[in-house]
């Protein structure tokens, strides 16, 4: 099965998912293969949301030769990506290919890196900028950030989006990598979101980086530090 329940997440199981996830961990990947990569994975993503959430109708259908009946998905005009900058930028390109009408939201999110994480294993979190689309009961939301570690950034993300939504049919909160802790924090506060990613790791380190993780998805993809 593509997409596995896991009590605290839904898993992409793909195999071309594991395997590009495979070569996005290896430190010898360089910045055009790894950006690469993440347009890859989001794009297998959101072909899995598309299998594993969204219905399909039987339409009619004239060939050049006869009358038939074919099957569409449904609500693929009706989805809302919301790109969680930086690092989620080619992880989002690879959705578009998915669902190329859908609409986006941008919302500039970071740690506080110089705050540090808090006894509770938080971080404060900035944020610069927030562009939304309007966010209807019919759309199915897809909130997309490579990495899902503390859960700090996401939950307040996450806050921005159900503000502005007037209801929406599906929310995904869609990783590359998770760690159980981030997890944990994000279902507990979210509850209506589906947390969707292809790996859940062994844990957070002391300055809450998730282990073994692929490193700053950001800095990887665009080269910086």
């Amino acid at each position: 099965m593509p997409i596995e329940d896991r009590d605290d997440a839904y898993l992409i199981t793909h195999a071309l998912a594991k395997d590009t996830l495979s070569k996005l961990r290896d430190v010898e990947t360089e910045q055009v293969a790894f950006r690469k990569g993440l347009v890859k994975l989001g794009r297998i993503a959101g072909y899995e949301i598309i299998d594993g959430a969204m219905e399909t109708e039987f339409v009619s259908i004239e060939t050049p030769m006869a009358e038939t009946t074919g099957e569409c998905v449904k609500g693929l005009d009706d989805v809302v990506i919301v790109n969680v900058l930086r690092a989620a930028t080619p992880f989002v390109e690879g959705l578009l290919k998915a669902f190329p009408r859908a609409k986006q939201g941008v919302i500039s999110a970071g740690r506080d890196e110089d705050a540090g994480m808090n006894d509770d294993g938080e971080f404060p979190i900035k944020i610069d900028y927030v562009k939304l689309p309007e966010i209807t009961e019919k759309d199915t939301v897809i909130v997309a950030d490579p990495m899902l570690a503390t859960g700090s950034t996401m939950c307040t993300v996450l806050e921005h989006v159900m503000d502005e939504a007037n209801g929406f049919e599906n929310l995904f909160v869609l990783s590359a990598v998770s760690a159980p802790d981030g997890l944990l924090r994000v279902g507990s506060q979210f509850d209506k979101a589906d947390l969707l990613t292809v790996a859940i790791d062994d844990r957070l380190d002391e300055h809450g980086y998730i282990i073994p993780g692929l490193g700053d998805a950001g800095d990887r993809a665009f080269r910086t530090k």
